[in-house]
């Protein structure tokens, strides 16, 4: 019991795009950054990832939080 109470928690993180909608890995979205294009949402070691379509290039779903709003700069595409 006592060896419980220093264990680490894991932080769940909790995507949304742009407009509120809720992203999980898989998604296909639309960056308004970095002109990666159309992406899909993978989860790496390094944790959560944009991966480009068109160009492989990965950016971290970190790069992608808007500081006004802390939603992500993408749009989800249906």
């Amino acid at each position: 019991m006592i060896f419980n109470l220093f264990k680490k928690k894991k932080k769940t993180i909790q995507l949304k795009d742009l407009y509120g909608n809720s992203l999980s890995v898989g998604d296909r979205v639309e960056s308004l950054r970095y002109d990666l294009g159309i992406c899909t949402l993978i989860d790496t070691e390094k944790g959560f990832e944009y991966e480009s379509e068109s160009s492989g290039q990965k950016v971290s779903y970190a790069k992608m939080i808007d500081a006004a709003t802390t939603l992500q700069k993408v749009k989800k595409i249906s």
